[in-house]
């Protein structure tokens, strides 16, 4: 077919008017994984969890290699996503009924696919909200990843027509049926020692709340060289021109960044929490910008035994990260139902750990 000459080959990404529901996305670029990726996500966020630092350690429990970070996962998963989702996203708003499927190894390949399952215009008309079942699988087609999240997408014409309301019905948490052991683990070896300290799933009590201590600043060379890691190209984090124009007058950082940087905290006062096994709900309650200095509490929600397992346990867990204010306070919301001015993270997730045998 013959092309005209100004027909052009670029794409600005869809906006809110170019969303179906039902519309099923296919997304681009199969991402192979190894250990460069594991080393550049290391001294990005300074995690520190053994499992997923020592192929040694890893193969003491009956796994084949160290597998790589679950929150890692996400967002190579998550990036695939960016150009047919978010790419003209004014923020990413929340998470839903996230399970992590089999581990990722070095050398695994991961491919993404999305359904959009929900649509909603703002009272504004210039924007609308996109929700969208995405799933990550490996070269197996085994399943390491479905979730569900939604973002706040542009409008490429305010004066087009909003399309009927849909809001799906959203989980409230993961049940602990549904979590996923890696297949072959065995904790009967377990070295408390060399993963960081002594606390198993039973020190835990639901209402406890655990101030992460340490702070991180954020700086822009770091966060977009994460985001960059991840192939995640939405112009809020790297197009100064663009955020300029914008509702902050700034690149903002994304998001997952957020959540990498408080799952890194957390291994101050859960060193053993050795996976992430789902996001039950999460929101990005307030943005954040580089030579913000974040830190993290968490609050342990509920405590499950997993069914036909007596070495590994699971906590819920609510985490709260806040930006230029420490956590001996544990800010949340005010009486009034607000969030504290400091909070920028409230994340739900549930994660698994060694019982006491």
């Amino acid at each position: 077919m013959h092309q005209s000459p100004t027909m052009s080959k670029t794409s600005g990404g869809n906006y809110f008017e170019d969303f179906v529901l039902g519309q099923k996305l296919r997304h681009a670029t199969p991402r192979s994984l190894g250990e460069g990726e594991r080393a550049i996500y290391t001294a990005l966020t300074g995690t520190r969890f053994a499992l997923q630092s020592s192929a040694d350690f890893a193969r003491s429990l009956g796994l084949p290699d160290a597998p790589l970070d679950d929150i890692l996962v996400f967002h190579i998963v998550f990036g695939r996503t960016v150009p047919d989702i978010s790419l003209n996203a004014v923020a990413n708003l929340g998470y839903a009924a996230c399970v992590f499927g089999v581990p990722v190894y070095p050398g695994d390949s991961l491919t993404a696919e999305s359904e959009v399952i929900g649509l909603k215009e703002t009272s504004s008309g210039k924007t609308g909200v996109v929700y969208v079942r995405s799933v990550g699988r490996n070269q197996r087609g085994e399943t390491v990843l479905d979730y569900i999240r939604w973002v706040l997408v542009s409008k490429r014409d305010p004066a087009a027509p909003a399309p009927d309301t849909h809001v799906p019905e959203l989980p409230k948490a993961v049940s602990p049926e549904s979590l996923s052991v890696p297949a072959g683990l065995s904790l009967e070896s377990y070295d408390w020692a060399l993963a960081g300290g002594d606390l198993a799933w039973e020190d835990y009590v639901p209402g406890e709340r655990i101030d992460h201590v340490d702070g991180t600043t954020l700086e822009d060379a770091e966060h977009q060289l994460a985001t960059r890691l991840y192939q995640n190209t939405a112009k809020v984090h790297f197009n100064r021109q663009v955020a300029e124009a914008g509702a902050f007058g700034r690149r903002i950082v994304y998001g997952g960044h957020v959540i990498s940087i408080a799952r890194a905290a957390s291994f101050n006062g859960l060193p053993n929490a050795f996976r992430v096994a789902a996001i039950n709900a999460g929101g990005h309650v307030a943005p954040t910008f580089a030579g913000d200095t974040l830190y993290a509490w968490s609050q342990v929600l509920e405590s499950h035994a997993l069914p036909g397992r007596d070495d590994v346990g699971a906590l819920r867990l609510r985490t709260i990260a806040t930006k230029d204010r420490p956590c001996e306070a544990f800010p949340e919301r005010g009486e009034d139902g607000r969030y504290d001015s400091a909070v920028v993270l409230d994340l739900d997730s549930t994660v698994l750990l060694p019982r006491r045998r």
